[in-house]
């Protein structure tokens, strides 16, 4: 009955209301700009109710011509408008689209640079970028387990604190990352909806194959989860913040919005080295072996290769920005797993060491993320 009355809805209420009143209602989002010699390619893409039609386009004031767009765009679709303007390199830019009702829609550029070409070496380097800012410096952080094995078993507690606190800064930082990407992206499919979008999915998928891995044990674990599975979930979720922030970088690259150079990579090497130090932490009390602690490492840094090879090829601030939301919702997910072990015996609650080890994290993480600078 539902679905009969919606469809009749749909099929006979819009005939039944009155036409709108007014001039149409036009929004156009810039998506993409690529400079190549002597052109600009500007993407854009209709987020209004109404068709649009770009009429003329100016650049800082000065008429160009056009090639594409010369049909109406609708509602959700895109259009690539190449622009015949002998720009300079550094030099900023402001393009306004003219459409067929004299609306002028404006986008500023703040500085033109000369668009990389996705060719062998651009991917590889790339590549690159994503080895030396995820694999290696998680892979330095996790050699930290012999000298926490040392320190004597009190020192896991306040080792998973500062976890914790490490944890909680990616979560604030995906989150910021993930709006200001959304609203560079337009807005089409959504800006901060697809980061909650993306944070609910991923935490929620993570709990239900918890709950499912949980219910095939057989036999109940009081402390929560054991110290390898723990490990694993932490590396899988800092992995999932990577692959954003890879896409991330990537991203910024292509559009010339990335300067690579040595102080940008050790920054970054600095930042993430702490994410290894996240993942070991449970293991304390465990003998793992080598392979096993290199497939967690991997885990957790290789996917900052994928997303800088896919963000510099697609370039979409949209699919970064939820991709950086799952990464949110998967770390969440982990300090929930944690916070129990913060417990001190016989305590209900933490003590003023796991808070001072949390507060400790949050502060490492955000000292560190000074040095990264694009």
């Amino acid at each position: 009955m539902i679905g009969a009355v919606l469809a009749g809805l749909g099929l006979v209420g819009a005939r039944a209301l009155p036409d709108r009143l007014g001039p149409p209602v036009e929004e156009v989002t810039v998506e993409r700009t690529v400079f190549t010699p002597n052109t600009i390619t500007v993407t854009v893409r209709n987020t209004g109710p109404d068709p649009v039609t770009i009429a003329q386009v100016f650049v800082n004031d000065s008429y160009v011509d056009i090639t594409g767009g010369e049909d109406a765009i609708g509602r959700m679709n895109s259009a690539t408008l190449e622009l015949n303007y002998p720009w300079q390199e550094g030099q900023p830019y402001l393009v306004s689209m003219l459409t067929s009702t004299g609306l002028v829609i404006e986008h500023e550029i703040p500085a033109a640079v000369q668009t990389p070409k996705p060719d062998g070496a651009f991917f590889g380097l790339m590549a690159l970028l994503g080895v030396y800012v995820g694999v290696i410096p998680v892979l330095l952080g996790m050699l930290v387990l012999p000298l926490a094995r040392r320190a004597g078993g009190g020192v896991l507690r306040l080792l998973l604190a500062v976890t914790v606190g490490l944890l909680v800064f990616l979560v604030v930082d995906g989150t910021t990352e993930g709006l200001e990407l959304g609203r560079e992206g337009g807005g089409a499919f959504g800006g901060a909806e697809l980061v909650v979008l993306g944070a609910l999915l991923a935490f929620l998928t993570l709990t239900a194959v918890d709950r499912w891995l949980r219910a095939r044990r057989a036999r109940a674990e009081d402390a929560g989860a054991s110290g390898l599975r723990l490990a694993t979930m932490i590396a899988g979720g800092i992995g999932l913040h990577n692959l954003g922030e890879g896409l991330a970088i990537g991203s910024a690259y292509a559009i010339g919005e990335l300067a690579l150079g040595a102080f940008l990579i050790l920054g970054f090497a600095i930042h993430n080295t702490t994410e290894g130090v996240a993942i070991v932490a449970p293991l304390v009390r465990e003998r793992v072996r080598l392979l096993t602690l290199l497939g967690l490492g991997m885990l957790a840094g290789t996917p900052a290769i994928l997303g800088a090879v896919v963000g510099a090829s697609v370039n979409n601030a949209e699919l970064a920005a939820m991709l950086l939301g799952v990464g949110v919702g998967a770390i969440a997910q982990v300090i929930l797993q944690i916070l129990p072990a913060l417990r001190a015996d016989g305590h209900d609650r933490a003590d003023a060491t796991a808070i001072l080890g949390i507060i400790a994290g949050i502060v490492v993480m955000y000292l560190t993320g000074l040095l990264v600078t694009a």
